[in-house]
């Protein structure tokens, strides 16, 4: 959803300074003499960059300056809003804010109507006769002010800007006035605005509705303004049948009759927020609960799967008591549901009060879960948990500053996960996430983490891996630059500062810089504003005994000659291999440096731990060395050194002989992490190899290295074995199959077999891998197999991994059939879609892009608007040729708003970046795996 001057994102100004504390000294005596200029101070982002800016501007009219806005806006509180919000982005005008909503819904699940009507206390800023707000498919009846008496508004409706303007025929004073509204939304049967899910169950399909706000889609349900700038309390009724059981941000305040048939539902008044972060779901529900210091932690389940939600309660309620003591500010709402959702969306929604998850996220069943799901679900509820304070109670000014909420809840989620959970070793067995960000950000199409956002289509591509895996892999350098203390205090100050409020990356560089005393946004300005990562060259010497190192940076890309030059200061860290203490650390801030690293002796290791976020290119004599001792390096070591050489390879900076050098070196290592890295770059190579001659040739040598590992963990798990090693054994698996191993695939068709007639007869956490490899290689008896497995299960994880299994099919007939599924109720149009894009990233591509070009008007009329914007981007951003950049480029609908010519060429530059690969590096891959290499293969090799 998503770079250098004033205001380049949003009104996000950085690298600019503190005033001066002789200044700040001043500024608050004059706060204490009046308390709405506070209020002023804490979000008016205009007059925080005034006090940034202070050091060049005389310190006496400065101040003076400060006094006159203080006796300008702080007698009328209404009369400061215009200059409070004249520098906000968005596009609604900030002549009027709401300060409450009181909402009343009546939903017809059979007609997906929804009647309403709300009445929005608002405040008018300036006198105006037009008042604009958010309206999306929707119709409005009447609007009308202040009651009986009052004035009605003519209303004019712009589909295309998603707003209602009310012209009224007299000004407005300044002051509160009562907005009355009457309209009629829509239930959707894609996961926007409300909608609806329909989900089996023993006793046939089942309908429910819930909510999907995020980024701009509460205007889909209600007229509001529908900007995170805009915070209100909402107080919500709704109108559903008598057997429903409804849950929104705030517990039931009170239920009523509604005839013999339905109950009105009533609802407390949230705290103030912004519209995306409101939540209605109703349905017939189970709810299990427990207190958790006062508050009441809830999981909410449809009939029948309230005890699949316990796992997710018990971990819900203890990592409420950890965000309590972390923040220093405790959850301010009494209640905290998490609810399970069977449909419309996947993921999950951090809603205030009211967490919506997939379901097949948090439920967790032990007749059918892989344990390894429980690690799934306890990362996701910490994540969507830890945003109830950053995003919820503190929220981002606008879609810019998104990392503000994602990066820090995705570090957040792994920290609180290595606190609770050592054993699962969560930094170093997560470290593909911040890969993933590191090669988004060498490409062509990367951005800035603080980039900016105009309109509605680039908010929805604002979450992706930049925004939240490198968002939070620079809060971790951040934490450990500062210390965790420093840190976490900052983070706390951050947290009482802004409060109900709205807040922007400098205001957290700030918190932080008052916390630790430390120029915090110097170093952490250039990664939020600037695309792209560093790259760290380093040559070794030896003078004497002593050891030198030459480091340098430059930017680092992939496929990206044009690039712009950049520069960071890097906190660079190092250590001798073997060495029981850490060698020593730096901050380069120039291009490059000389470091003094002790006495000679084994190499030195650049970002020991993989806590910096740069690449490092080693002198030959240094990789060498370092290849030879990598299974004596610390796990997190073996996995950067392999991850940055493969990044290497994929940049044409190293050829791919040296990099299976290093897989050679790491044949004999258990650890899962490392072979994540291995399976990986395997993987890559083989859909880069999807058609080629090299194939077979380079699937039998992956095959000789995985055998290694898979043979030493087996089919069957050892007794207290180790849970990585049943997530291993299972990646192993499935890989294996995928490059066609004889006797991978021929076990698991028969365990396939025996587990139709006996289900308890295959491990949960194996079903996933035997699964996928069966749908790969079915028959038609298999694939109607599978396709009954998926019809017949109530679980949304168990359907999910049948029918992707169907999607996974080699046979062309067989995939055409997935296919068309896609045309039908069978699935609703979210998991469905996915079968779409599986059997794009699989055997048969051309026939999934052909599928859908020649249904698309049918397939868009059934899906969200952003199916038209995005999907056929996302579908081709598998390919590997320039002929489908070429036909993307021309494909019509991808084009039509900001935010799908973004997404289009964004998949145009990975269909290149893969062109250019396959031109290149996998040529030089095929001659290394057809030559005399066995001094890189295992000895053991074994095809």
């Amino acid at each position: 959803m998503l770079e250098a001057g004033l205001y380049r994102r949003g009104y996000q100004v950085t690298r600019t300074k503190q005033a001066s504390k002789e200044v700040r000294k001043t500024l608050e005596s004059t706060i204490r003499m009046k308390s709405a200029f506070l209020q002023l101070l804490m979000i008016s982002p205009a007059l925080r960059l005034c006090m940034r800016q202070s050091r060049r501007w005389p310190t006496g009219l400065l101040v003076l300056g400060l006094i006159g806005l203080v006796l300008a806006f702080g007698n009328a509180a209404h009369a400061k809003a215009p200059y409070l919000f004249a520098a906000a982005p968005g596009k609604l005008p900030k002549t009027v804010v709401p300060t409450h909503y009181a909402i009343s819904l009546q939903p017809d699940l059979k007609t997906l109507a929804m009647p309403g009507v709300e009445v929005v206390d608002i405040d008018v800023l300036q006198p105006t006769s037009r008042l604009v707000l958010n309206a999306l498919n929707m119709a409005i009846g009447s609007a009308s002010l202040d009651g009986e008496t009052g004035q009605i508004a003519n209303i004019s409706i712009d589909p295309k800007g998603q707003t209602a303007t009310l012209t009224f025929p007299n000004s407005l004073e300044a002051g509160p006035h009562k907005l009355r509204i009457a309209f009629t939304a829509h239930i959707n049967g894609f996961g926007q605005g409300m909608f609806f899910a329909e989900y089996p169950t023993a006793s046939g399909s089942k309908r429910m509705i819930a909510t999907q706000f995020e980024p701009t889609d509460a205007r889909r349900v209600f007229p509001c303004w529908d900007e995170p700038s805009f915070k209100a309390s909402i107080e919500p009724t709704i109108v559903v049948p008598n057997n429903f059981l409804a849950v929104s941000n705030m517990p039931v305040a009170h239920e009523e009759p509604v005839g013999s048939q339905l109950k009105r539902v009533s609802f407390g008044s949230t705290p103030r927020m912004s519209t995306y972060l409101f939540v209605m779901v109703a349905g017939e529900l189970e709810r299990l609960t427990r207190d958790a210091g006062g508050v009441t932690v809830g999981v909410v389940t449809t009939a029948g799967k309230r005890e699949q939600g316990r796992y997710a309660l018990d971990n819900g309620a203890e990592l409420l008591g950890y965000y309590n003591r972390y923040f220093g500010i405790k959850y301010p709402l009494p209640k905290l549901d998490l609810i399970a959702v069977p449909g419309g969306f996947g993921g999950a929604m951090e809603n205030w009060g009211g967490i919506t998850f997939y379901e097949g996220v948090l439920l967790y069943d032990p007749a059918s879960s892989p344990k390894s799901l429980q690690r799934r679900i306890f990362a996701i509820i910490a994540h969507e948990m830890a945003h109830q304070w950053f995003g919820d109670l503190v929220t981002t000014a606008w879609w810019s500053d998104l990392w503000l909420n994602e990066g820090f809840a995705n570090w957040m989620q792994a920290k609180v996960e290595d606190q609770l959970h050592p054993g699962w070793e969560v930094w170093l067995n997560n470290g593909g996430d911040k890969q993933a960000a590191m090669y988004a950000d060498a490409r062509t199409m990367t951005h800035p983490i603080q980039h900016p956002v105009a309109d509605e289509s680039e908010a929805a591509i604002a979450f992706d891996e930049i925004t939240y895996e490198k968002g939070a892999a620079i809060i971790r350098l951040v934490e450990n630059y500062l210390g965790e203390e420093s840190f976490r205090d900052g983070i706390r100050r951050y947290m009482k500062e802004h409060a109900y409020s709205n807040a922007t990356t400098a205001d957290l560089w700030s918190a932080l810089e008052q916390a630790s005393s430390k120029p915090v946004a110097s170093i952490a300005g250039p990664y939020t504003e600037q695309p792209g990562l560093p790259l760290i060259t380093v040559a070794e010497q030896c003078r004497g005994d002593q050891r030198y190192l030459l480091v340098k940076q430059e930017r680092f890309t992939i496929h990206d000659p044009d690039a712009r030059p950049e520069r960071w200061q890097v906190p660079i860290a190092w250590s001798t291999v073997g060495a029981q203490k850490s060698g020593g650390a730096t901050l380069l801030r120039d291009e490059s440096m000389e470091i003094a690293a002790g006495k000679c002796g084994p190499p030195v290791k650049l970002n020991p731990g993989d806590v910096g976020y740069y690449r490092v290119s080693y002198d030959p004599a240094t990789q060498a060395a370092l290849t030879r001792l990598i299974e004596t390096m610390p796990p997190a070591d073996r996995v950067d050194l392999l991850a940055d050489n493969w990044a290497l390879v994929e940049a044409g900076r190293v050829a791919p002989p040296a990099y299976f050098q290093i897989v050679a070196a790491v044949t004999g290592d258990a650890k899962r992490a490392v072979w994540r890295e291995v399976i990986g770059a395997f993987s890559r190579i083989d859909r880069l190899e999807r058609g080629l001659a090299g194939r077979p040739a380079f699937q039998a040598y992956a095959r000789s290295i995985l055998r290694l590992a898979f043979e030493r963990l087996g089919w069957d798990a050892a007794l207290n074995e180790p849970e990585d090693n049943a997530i291993l054994r299972a990646a192993l698996i499935s890989t294996l199959g995928d490059m066609n191993d004889a006797a991978i695939v021929a076990e698991a068709n028969r365990r396939f077999a025996a587990f139709v007639k006996n289900p308890s007869s295959l491990d949960v956490n194996l079903r996933d891998a035997v699964v996928g490899i069966v749908g790969r290689n079915a028959d038609r008896q298999t694939y109607d197999a599978l396709r009954k497995l998926g019809r017949d299960a109530t679980s949304s994880r168990d359907r999910s991994r049948y029918y992707a299994a169907l999607a996974r099919a080699s046979d062309p007939q067989l995939v055409e059939e997935t296919l068309h599924i896609a045309l039908t109720d069978e699935l609703p149009p979210e998991r469905s879609d996915e079968l779409i894009l599986i059997v794009g990233a699989g055997q048969h591509p051309e026939l999934a892009l052909q599928f859908v070009i020649a249904n698309f008007e049918a397939l868009a009329a059934k899906r969200s608007p952003e199916f038209r914007l995005f999907f056929v981007s996302s579908l081709m951003s598998d390919f590997v040729d320039r002929a489908h950049a070429e036909e993307l480029a021309k494909f019509a609908p991808v084009h039509e708003t900001a935010g799908g010519r973004i997404e289009a060429a964004r998949a145009e530059a990975h269909i290149l970046e893969a062109a250019d690969f396959r031109t290149h590096q996998l040529r030089a891959i095929d001659e290394w795996v057809a030559s005399d290499n066995s001094s890189a293969r295992p000895a053991k090799a074994n095809d």
